[in-house]
């Protein structure tokens, strides 16, 4: 005996009930995936870096001479730490997409340069050989590139590009020093750092 074909009426409402189901799902998995979209980029609400868990609290653009998007970044906190307290000793995370391509020279060129506006001479002299090693780790990005920066306390700050990890470089001391190059006083924008410490309205 053939199958009874359901009318046509039936039929269009029951595909239209499957596809709001699954747009329904879609939702609640990007709304629990990802926390925050800038420039059309997302971040996702939490990370974990060597057993250590952060939240997500700001996210930021970067822009060259107000006009040009360069790149834009989320900030990870670990628990209890605040923004505030965001150069101290505690889990934090600078994650970067990139809008455009930088060659790796050019990170250790323009970090150097900031740093040198937010810590002493004799603070540079006495991280001078982790920062060389960290600037050596960089490098090449095109755009849609990702990269981070994790400080985890009594392991040290890694850094990874596009999810590989380049290496570690230890020290609560030159994780002070190296954020503030994003976060100090004298950032490479007041903007950006301002945008990454304010924490996302939920």
């Amino acid at each position: 005996m053939g199958r009874v074909a359901l009318p046509v009426r039936e039929d269009a409402m029951k595909r239209r009930a499957a596809s709001i189901l699954l747009l329904l799902v879609l939702a609640i998995f990007a709304r629990t995936t990802f926390a925050a979209e800038i420039s059309g980029v997302t971040f996702s609400d939490n990370v974990s870096v060597d057993g250590t868990a952060m939240k997500l609290n700001g996210v930021g653009l970067f822009r060259y001479a107000v006009v040009f998007k360069v790149y834009v970044a989320a900030l990870y906190l670990g628990a209890g730490a605040t923004p505030d307290h965001v150069l101290d000793e505690v889990p934090k995370r600078l994650e970067v997409e990139y809008l455009r391509g930088f060659r790796g020279p050019e990170f250790g060129d323009a970090g150097d340069k900031v740093l040198a506006q937010n810590v002493s001479p004799a603070t540079v002299a006495a991280i001078r050989a982790r920062l060389d090693r960290m600037n050596s780790l960089y490098e090449d990005v095109k755009p849609g590139d990702r990269s981070a920066l994790t400080y985890v306390p009594g392991h040290g700050t890694e850094l990874s590009i596009n999810g590989r990890s380049k290496g570690w470089v230890e020290g609560a001391d030159f994780a002070a020093a190296y954020f503030q190059i994003w976060l100090g006083a004298h950032p490479l924008s007041d903007s950006f750092r301002d945008q990454l410490l304010t924490p996302l309205q939920k």
